[in-house]
């Protein structure tokens, strides 16, 4: 998949569990797991949102676009 998904990079850097972040958001930690883990094949921007203000970033630290090879 061309785009990269670092939500865990964003929960390392402050210090939260998918569990807070899933009881912050409002969403269910399987949901958060599987847009951790990259398997989401797409996210609301409403939980983008969400997820950016309770992480304090910007959805750039969480998603990446990188050039497939083929």
């Amino acid at each position: 998949m061309a785009i990269i998904v670092n939500l865990d990079v964003m929960l390392a850097k402050r210090k939260m569990s998918v569990t807070e972040l899933s009881e912050q958001v409002g969403i269910t930690m399987s949901n958060i797991s599987i847009l951790k883990n990259g398997k989401a094949k797409a996210i609301r921007f409403s939980t983008l949102e969400k997820i950016c203000e309770t992480l304090d970033c910007q959805p750039g630290d969480i998603l990446e676009y990188s050039k497939e090879e083929k």
